[in-house]
């Protein structure tokens, strides 16, 4: 047995655990749950903590389970929330489920033959023949009002600051959460919870009703919510969450995520987010430290979860990707992007629409950079910077001569556009 609990301390992954927590876990192996709530149908980079720590309790030997909850993303959840979420009909949260299984089985080995091999539960499959009635009679009376009137999420949505106040379903989440434990308890003899920090109120009510109900003894276990530096909020770039799928974010985007990283967030991300062993990353880090401008922490916490959560193939297309902006790429560099990377590349980069016909008519560059597209003023400032060899087509200096054709387009869609080192301009053929 490895020893979790010091694992997952010195990697910053710690926030809150009930004493005895420690000793219970180098007794024997033990189960664990995180739950995983299914609203979409890919996780994303927020759920990668709970996901690092049913990896790091199964590499410790104990066995992991990952709750997707079903029955709880019909309610939703009050924690850290200021407001009620869409509730979901069963055909979708099946769908969810499968496709975050199908994620989750990148981290956890959930096939093999051995004792602690990783299983995926779903809370829906015990709650749906449960009657309100059966519920407040073998659960309710045993927790009182008192009791979660005094958690933190309950407290914050009463308080007066919140706009709305809070509605019976979502009052009695923690008892349907809480209930869960205390399921998985007698069922898998699941002993420990862990979730976010702001999950603490939630788990301790299924510790409380393991000792009410089953007169047993569960244990809880929180790790920090992940902040950055700057105090914007982790996981989220402008066009909104970071998915792990990627039909919804694709690899070059995610890949750049982690590479944009500060210096501050890098130190603490990679002892988070990779399995870099302890010596590894006090070497990386010192080296950072020495020459920060050369990134090794980013790139190598990019590197190291991308491959993850993609493919070593999917890496590398994005590193290609990020040195067609920064680096000396070629045109045949950019006719190998597919066409979603080709536009997350060039994101933000003003575009001009030219319709195929004129294209496999050919068009002399003068007219394609300015008449067509607008990307230089006039006739004469065209010839001018094509005199001077600053335009480039594709990444390749073209003369005034040049003529634009079907077998400039990439990906039998695009050109490139390039005025000196920094003006880019896409056109796309219509």
């Amino acid at each position: 047995m490895k020893n979790f609990i010091e694992e997952v301390t010195w990697r910053g992954m710690l926030h809150d655990v009930m004493p005895g927590t420690e000793e219970h876990l180098m007794e024997q192996m033990r189960v664990a749950y995180v739950g995983i709530d299914p609203t979409a149908d890919s996780l994303h980079i927020g759920h990668l903590v709970g996901v690092m720590l049913l990896k790091h309790f199964q590499l410790s030997g104990h066995k992991p389970l990952a709750l997707v909850g079903g029955a709880t993303g019909m309610i939703g959840d009050p924690s850290g929330k200021s407001n009620e979420r869409n509730l979901l009909d069963e055909a979708t949260l099946r769908h969810n489920q499968e496709a975050i299984k199908g994620q989750l089985a990148r981290f956890l080995d959930f096939t093999s033959n051995s004792a602690n091999a990783a299983e995926l539960v779903n809370n829906y499959d015990w709650m749906k023949n449960f009657s309100f009635l059966d519920f407040i009679r073998d659960v309710g009376k045993h927790i009182t009002v008192n009791y979660m009137m005094a958690k933190d999420s309950v407290k914050k949505r009463l308080s007066s600051e919140a706009a709305e106040g809070m509605s019976f379903t979502e009052f009695t989440y923690q008892l349907v959460q809480g209930y869960d434990f205390l399921h998985l308890y007698r069922e898998k003899n699941c002993t420990l919870q862990m979730g976010g920090s702001d999950q603490w109120g939630n788990i301790t009510t299924g510790t409380e009703l393991v000792r009410r109900i089953a007169s047993g003894k569960a244990y809880a276990l929180t790790c920090p919510l992940i902040t950055k530096a700057d105090g914007t909020k982790f996981g989220k770039s402008e066009g909104g969450n970071i998915w792990l799928d990627s039909a919804r974010t694709s690899p070059y985007k995610f890949y750049q995520y982690w590479l944009n990283t500060s210096d501050v967030d890098a130190e603490k991300y990679i002892k988070i987010f990779t399995f870099l062993s302890k010596e590894e990353i006090e070497v990386l880090t010192e080296k950072h430290r020495e020459a920060p401008h050369l990134r090794l922490l980013q790139k190598r916490l990019a590197e190291e979860i991308t491959v993850m959560v993609h493919s070593a193939e999917d890496l590398e297309n994005a590193i290609k990707a990020s040195n067609i902006l920064f680096g000396n790429s070629t045109s045949d560099d950019l006719k190998q992007l597919d066409e979603a990377t080709f536009l997350d590349v060039f994101d933000g980069v003003p575009q001009a629409e030219i319709s195929r016909n004129e294209i496999e008519a050919g068009i002399n560059i003068v007219d394609v950079l300015n008449e067509k597209t607008g990307f230089l003023k006039s006739n004469g400032e065209a010839r001018r910077a094509l005199t001077a060899n600053s335009i480039s087509v594709n990444r390749e200096k073209v003369a005034e001569e040049f003529v634009l054709s079907t077998k400039d387009l990439i990906n039998n869609q695009f050109v490139l556009l390039q005025s000196g080192k920094k003006n880019y301009f896409v056109v796309r053929v219509v």
